[in-house]
């Protein structure tokens, strides 16, 4: 009590303070054994009617379970590899350009037909109708893109436009 007069403490605020310091350790204490409480239950339903070896056959049993996921994962990825380099030559970029080949009164019954595959391989087949004349049909292969043989301005805009998809 000394000590505390020469501090110019008054000790009413020294017992307030280690009542709440009290306190606020007793609602911890409180919390930390429900949630030891919690986990014993956990515990006690994991180990109920289990002894050690029942306990090694059941986690041997999941290893095993877990070595067979593993397998079929590698044996999916190699399906998934097959199928991506599948892909790769299937024709997934289109584009249609219609157009009147010969400025007849019949339409746009002209087209251009680009198909290309993801690495913009495949070709481009352009139909000309004409009502006096009859149907042409030409095809010109696409190799990353760019065609050997020149090509109109329909051909070109299905082109660009197959490759931009």
């Amino acid at each position: 009590m000394i000590v505390f007069d020469q501090l110019g403490i008054d000790i009413g605020y020294v017992l307030l303070g280690t009542v709440g310091a009290v306190l606020i350790l007793l609602i911890l204490l409180i919390v930390i054994m429900a949630k030891q409480s919690k986990l014993k239950k956990k515990y006690n339903q994991f180990m109920e009617g289990q002894d050690a070896k029942s306990l090694e056959k059941v986690i041997y049993t999941r290893f095993d379970e877990i070595d067979n996921m593993k397998e079929h994962m590698f044996e999916m990825d190699g399906h998934l590899e097959s199928i991506d380099k599948f892909l790769l030559k299937t024709y997934n970029k289109m584009a249609v350009v219609k157009y009147d080949a010969f400025r007849e009164m019949g339409g746009n019954m002209s087209f251009v037909l680009a198909l290309l595959t993801e690495t913009n391989d495949g070709f481009v087949l352009n139909t000309m109708h004409s009502s006096r004349e009859g149907c042409y049909t030409y095809v010109k292969t696409i190799v990353n893109g760019q065609c050997d043989a020149p090509m109109s301005e329909e051909e070109m805009q299905a082109l660009n436009e197959a490759m931009k998809k």
